[in-house]
């Protein structure tokens, strides 16, 4: 969903929430169909390596291509590592069980850590007009998307979003 497109949602809290918790569910179901009937131990892998593909190919026709918005705009989410946690969890354990409490838990942990590297440098603090917001908020403000809720911004802009990414009143 949007929380995965646009870099100016992915710091805040529903992204490292709800974007791990949607993309678990095809690699799990392709894992447990390559072990159950193969006994291959790399269908969460296999599957996140063609989502992103597919992720990339939309990205660059739709958002690059037709709109132009710069890439590092609108970039997926760095899901490997979660999907070789998945992986690794029921190659060890042998188990659907278990893999769905820890490797979930895995998947789930390790999802804003991998990502961390690229969403950094989107969280340093810049002034602008008087306001102080992170740069992947000044992003959305110069490029406004249809459908965006304007109203967010204008609740956190100015003092009121700190960056602990909570809304102080």
């Amino acid at each position: 969903g949007d929380w995965d497109f646009w870099t100016d949602w992915k710091d805040r809290r529903l992204w490292v929430t709800v974007a791990p918790i949607v993309a678990i569910t095809f690699p799990a179901a392709v894992q447990a169909w390559l072990w159950g009937r193969f006994r291959l131990p790399w269908g969460a892998t296999v599957c996140v390596l063609g989502l992103l593909l597919g992720e990339w190919v939309n990205r660059y026709f739709n958002f690059w291509g037709w709109i132009y918005f710069p890439a590092n705009f609108c970039f997926p989410s760095q899901l490997i590592p979660s999907a070789i946690i998945l992986d690794v969890v029921l190659l060890l354990s042998n188990s659907f069980t278990f893999t769905a409490v820890a490797g979930a838990m895995g998947w789930g942990l390790i999802f804003y850590p991998s990502n961390w590297p690229v969403i950094a440098p989107l969280h340093v603090p810049v002034e602008y007009n008087g306001m102080m917001m992170t740069l992947a908020d000044l992003q959305g403000y110069h490029y406004v998307r249809t459908g965006t809720p304007e109203y967010i911004r204008m609740v956190e802009k100015g003092t009121l979003r700190t960056f602990g990414k909570d809304v102080a009143p």
